[in-house]
């Protein structure tokens, strides 16, 4: 009895078996294999799809400052895949050459578990597959391709999927997979064919699609448009994506990069509408919130608006929830208050937005541009560079046009400030040099005193943060003792007695500890002996031995400090074109008794700033200073006879081509010639770049026949007016070389 019961269990089992097989199309093999394939393979697959989906969502980052991408994903330009292209049965889903190599990542599980879904579960039986949901895998398999950057295996998979099963449930959404794949394959020319095929029936019909899926395709029509930089078409499907709003992610991003591209073509009332949607829609993501209120400040047009504005983002500020976006808001208020002139209240939130805490870089960076360029038009060049110099230390994007636009601003101050920083450092040696010796000693007593107490006031920071915990981030103490009165804290007490010897070393138990005269003892074992560890940094002598006391030296600083004023001048005049700092740098040289080489360029260019000033009083001052006592200069002769106006423009062309002619005279040693050819070419001359050169030229050939007074004049006069030219420097050396 029990012999057939075995048999009867074994011939059932068998049975099932058989029945459940990919070759047998009945009904318990197809459900069967559809269930398996569903709930348990395909299941998994998207499980790990959806994990890798959510990785990518929390680890993009978008650049608010820029336009976004439709889609939020960032592909590598330069990583391509090259397929082995299959066409057999079954194409699309077996390209990996290892297939024993297991996939590690969200993606390329989904891509094993569609894989297997096709390969075991698949029952394409005459050429007609069977189980229902191998679409589905065909689908989930091009999914994955194309998040891992595979394009062209991706639309393999899709094809199959609209070949083999153009009935499917899912082809619509498998066409639109399909053409984001083209569009990132740089097809976007098909990818709008093929949308338009499935989204319309005529150019004002639409087919009657599922809401989400007719976003999509709107979608992905959007981004090949934009792909194609065609805006005006863009425009058009970004507002059909955003009718309807089913997928609150996209259709609140698809409204966001709408209204940025009202904005970039200075439609700001479309834009405004297109912000205003956002923040009304009630199920959009909050970040994309918070950057409509501020795309709303970006794009205020008149007071009212501005100020209605400023005092919503004043109150989005006071909200909680909102710390993550302070720096964003700060700026913002401070980019309203610029508009509006109130440039103490912008660089207020402009310094606040800084304080904020926030890992976002290139904020920072525009936040650092707004105040250098408010220092900058202040004529605060100095404070304006530190700002450049911020925004190049952190900036990551070293490349783009506005970081190369900042680094050259930086470089043309990079001279400024060094001068401006010799200017400052001699004007405090000097100062104290001119002190008495008890007013010199009672200015670094001062000094000692503040740096003391600045260092007690960081050494008791240090210790309270030791003992009790450091609030502000510091690493806090797990003794037992944590709690107790300080002297109770053995590590407290350790740190404290370490802390002062480092500052003050090893003073004996006295009166008057704190005086530098004191000698420190070392109490240690090894070592009893008295020694002397004066700390420098509270030494007085040591102070007054760096006051220079030689005269040499003293006149050094003096004749740097005077140059540094004179180059100072110039930098202002030509280059920055700030009449105000170039008078007061080189009005304040001229008052300084400055060297002989200095007189005669420092009356010239004052002469010239007041000429054009319209101040007769001041340019006759220094115009009778240069006929007076530098008659015979070409300053004088500049004076005595201005340049007649010029009846014809020379071209540029002729220009060179004169320039070439003259230098080959120079090169024939034919200098006298050379000198009366650029005479006669000069009052041609006065708007082109290649004048500095022809007058270097001139100079140099005068130093061939003419006496070296002479010659240092002529070079004298290039030094001058050409300062900041290249020709100008070289013909400075010259001079200082023929000085010496």
């Amino acid at each position: 009895m029990n012999y057939t019961k075995k048999i009867v269990l074994v011939i059932a089992v068998f049975s099932v078996l058989n029945s459940c097989s990919t070759r047998k199309d009945t009904v318990i093999s197809r459900n069967w294999h559809a269930l398996n394939t569903k709930y348990n393979v395909l299941f998994n697959g998207k499980e790990a799809f959806n994990k890798g989906v959510e990785q990518i969502n929390e680890g993009y980052k978008d650049d608010w400052f820029t336009q976004l991408p439709i889609e939020s994903i960032q592909f590598e330009e330069d990583k391509i895949n090259i397929p082995n292209l299959n066409t057999g049965m079954g194409a699309g889903f077996n390209d990996d050459n290892n297939e024993e190599e297991k996939a590690t990542t969200p993606f390329g599980i989904a891509e094993e578990k569609a894989v297997k879904a096709i390969q075991k579960h698949g029952m394409n039986i005459k050429d007609v597959e069977r189980n229902r949901q191998i679409d589905d895998a065909y689908l989930l398999l091009g999914k994955a391709r194309y998040y891992e950057q595979r394009f062209i295996p991706a639309i393999e998979a899709f094809n199959y999927v609209i070949a083999t099963y153009p009935d499917a449930n899912l082809i619509a959404e498998t066409k639109i997979w399909r053409a984001k794949a083209n569009i990132r394959n740089d097809n976007e020319e098909f990818a709008i064919e093929s949308m338009k095929l499935l989204l319309q029936v005529k150019d004002t019909l639409e087919v009657d699609l599922p809401e989400i899926t007719r976003e999509q395709g709107y979608t992905a029509l959007a981004m090949a448009y934009i792909k194609s930089d065609s805006i005006e078409h863009a425009k058009k499907y970004l507002i059909k994506s955003t009718e309807t709003l089913n997928n609150r992610n996209q259709g609140t991003r698809n409204l966001f990069v709408l209204g940025q591209i009202y904005s970039s073509q200075h439609k700001k009332d479309s834009a405004s509408l297109a912000f205003n949607k956002i923040i009304n829609f009630r199920k959009a993501p909050y970040k994309y919130k918070m950057h409509a209120h501020i795309e709303l400040a970006k794009n205020s047009t008149n007071d009212s608006t501005s100020a209605t504005i400023l005092d919503k983002i004043q109150d989005l500020i006071k909200e909680r929830e909102n710390r993550p976006y302070l720096d964003e808001l700060y700026y913002q208020v401070g980019y309203l208050h610029e508009q509006n002139d109130s440039i103490n209240l912008a660089v207020d939130n402009y310094n606040k937005s800084l304080r904020a805490r926030s890992d976002n870089v290139k904020q920072k960076t525009f936040t650092y541009e707004k105040l250098g360029n408010i220092n900058y038009k202040n004529s605060e060049y100095v404070l304006a560079s530190s700002y450049y110099d911020s925004i190049i230390n952190i900036a990551a994007d070293t490349l783009n046009l506005r970081f190369r636009r900042i680094k050259r601003k930086h470089k043309n101050l990079a001279s400024l400030i060094n001068f401006e920083k010799t200017v400052s450092e001699n004007d405090s040696i000097l100062k104290i040099v001119a002190l008495s010796k008890p007013e010199q000693e009672a200015f670094f007593q001062k000094y000692i005193d503040d740096l003391k107490q600045k260092d007690e006031e960081a050494a008791q920071l240090k210790l309270n943060q030791q003992a009790f915990g450091d609030t502000f981030g510091g690493n806090q103490l797990k003794s037992l003792n944590k709690g107790k009165w300080y002297f109770y804290n053995s590590q407290s007490l350790s740190f404290g007695k370490s802390e002062f010897a480092k500052i003050w070393g090893n003073r004996a138990l006295e009166d008057n500890w704190r005086w530098s005269g004191k000698r420190a003892t070392n109490r240690t074992a090894e070592d009893s002996v008295a020694i002397d560890t004066k700390n420098v940094r509270y030494d007085l002598a040591s102070y007054l031995e760096t006051i220079p006391t030689e005269k040499e030296k003293i006149d050094t600083l003096s004749i740097n400090r005077n140059q540094a004023l004179y180059e100072l001048g110039i930098i202002y005049k030509e280059q920055f074109k700030d009449t105000k700092l170039a008078i007061a740098r080189l009005e304040r040289v001229n008052s300084l008794n400055p060297s002989k080489e200095l007189i005669l360029p420092i009356n010239w260019h004052l002469y010239q700033i007041y000429n054009e000033l319209g101040d007769a009083i001041k340019t006759n001052q220094h115009k009778n200073i240069i006929l007076t006592d530098y008659p015979t200069t070409k300053f004088a002769q500049v004076i005595k006879n201005p340049n007649k106006p010029i009846e014809e423009a020379v071209s540029v062309n002729e220009i060179e081509e004169s320039y070439k002619e003259t230098y080959y005279l120079y090169k024939e040693a034919k200098f006298e010639e050379t000198v009366a050819k650029i005479n006669d070419i000069i009052p041609t001359l006065q708007d082109s770049k290649l004048l500095p050169k022809f007058e270097l030229l001139k100079a140099y050939a005068i130093g061939k026949y003419q006496d070296i007074e002479t010659y240092k004049i002529a070079m004298e006069f290039v030094a001058v007016s050409y300062g900041n030219t290249e020709e100008g420097r070289k013909a400075k050396e010259i001079v200082k070389q023929l000085s010496k």
